[in-house]
């Protein structure tokens, strides 16, 4: 009998690891930087290359930083809900293209409809967004008024997100 225990034992665990896990929504990955300022950059800009951005140059406003590129099919479900949100002027959205082409990504923003960024560094290499702890793409990061990340989404935003999660966030930081 007692030979039985062990194993019902630790079957038992298991599980109750899997029940935990299952009842966790993938896209709340915890992110080490929420509550840490804004890991620094200076790149250039994807539509002019001889003008750069950083995040030191946002200081004093909420913004949102918004992973995407060219080749990424999920980006294309995202788009017209980033357009969406940046008609609504609730925050600047500020983009980081990322390992991609420069041509490719102008394109790709004329041809969904167009740019609902207010400027998109060009991180060619993906060193940015390594910094940033990017997991894939898109991924959506709001900041706030001291560089501080405040949230952190993995994958597409959509509708319910932003009216859920993004928009109070932000009437919150702005003190609305």
């Amino acid at each position: 009998m007692r030979r039985f225990l062990l194993p019902l034992g630790i079957f038992a665990v298991l599980v109750g690891f899997l029940a935990v896990g299952l009842r966790l929504n993938p896209r709340e990955v915890p992110s080490p930087l929420v509550g840490k300022p804004a890991p620094a950059f200076r790149l250039a800009q994807l539509h002019e290359p001889d003008r750069t951005l950083a995040p030191e140059d946002l200081r004093g406003r909420v913004w949102l930083l918004n992973v995407w590129a060219s080749w990424c099919v999920s980006c294309r479900q995202e788009h017209p809900v980033l357009l969406d949100l940046a008609r609504s002027g609730a925050a600047p959205i500020y983009g980081l293209n990322y390992k991609d082409n420069r041509q490719a990504g102008r394109e790709w923003l004329v041809q969904h409809g167009g740019d609902p960024y207010v400027s998109s560094a060009y991180d060619q290499d993906g060193r940015v967004a390594i910094d940033y702890g990017v997991y894939g793409v898109p991924e959506t990061f709001v900041v706030d008024k001291n560089g501080v990340i405040r949230h952190k989404h993995i994958g597409p935003l959509t509708a319910e997100a932003v009216r859920d999660r993004i928009l109070p966030l932000l009437k919150e930081l702005n003190g609305a």
